[in-house]
């Protein structure tokens, strides 16, 4: 049975595979940051748990947010945070590994997830196990033709994410190899960022996904 949430973050990804991550993000300007991202035309925003109020600017977001946008949680380790998470508002999660019994517990919430791998055996058990997304990360490091290389061995639905060191320069190498979205980081926000900055940014990745369809 599809859950709400999924057909939610299918609806999302559908506009906009572009997964805002906000790590470090202060819970005090989450709902600032939420307005220009969602304004410049994001729809999954991911906050990170590696920040002592991460779940605070979660819950912020998660207020603030209108319909069709989806706040996640990142660098979920455990069960124990997939719970946390879910409890505070977030309604997809994303990881940097493969953990089946993370994903078993994002599937018994009916929460999406976008899961990291690397190497053909997480991407499979990954897929085994019931992700939405496979997450590659660090994706940089080995390039678009990696990629492409490792999803021969992927059921053709299994849809990818690259993340980890891939800006906008490197959309087009990506989405050849297969790529079906990214995850942005510090191209678009970090500490320290002014609410001008991270729009333009926004603006500009945005701008230059569209170009490409």
């Amino acid at each position: 049975m599809v859950s709400a949430f999924s057909e939610q973050f299918e609806t999302a990804f559908a506009k906009m595979p572009l997964v805002a991550i906000l790590r470090g993000v202060p819970a005090e300007r989450a709902k600032t940051l939420l307005t220009i991202l969602v304004e410049e035309g994001f729809t999954l925003i991911e906050v990170p748990l590696t920040s002592a109020d991460a779940t605070d600017a979660i819950q912020e977001m998660v207020e603030a947010a209108p319909d069709g946008i989806m706040i996640g949680a990142g660098t979920v380790l455990s069960p124990e945070d997939v719970q946390a998470v879910y409890d505070a508002g977030a309604r997809f999660i994303v990881t940097p590994n493969t953990d089946p019994d993370v994903i078993k517990k994002a599937n018994e919430l009916g929460m999406p997830s976008c899961i990291g791998c690397l190497t053909p055996t997480e991407a499979l058990l990954a897929t085994r196990s019931g992700a939405t997304v496979l997450k590659f990360f660090p994706a940089a490091r080995l390039g678009g033709q990696y990629i492409k290389d490792v999803k021969v061995v992927l059921p053709p639905q299994m849809r990818v994410l690259a993340v980890g060191g891939v800006g906008p320069a490197e959309f087009e190498e990506y989405v050849a190899a297969g790529a079906a979205g990214f995850g942005i980081g510090s191209d678009l926000w970090k500490v320290g960022r002014s609410d001008e900055e991270v729009r333009s940014s926004a603006r500009a990745l945005v701008g230059q996904w569209k170009d490409m369809q």
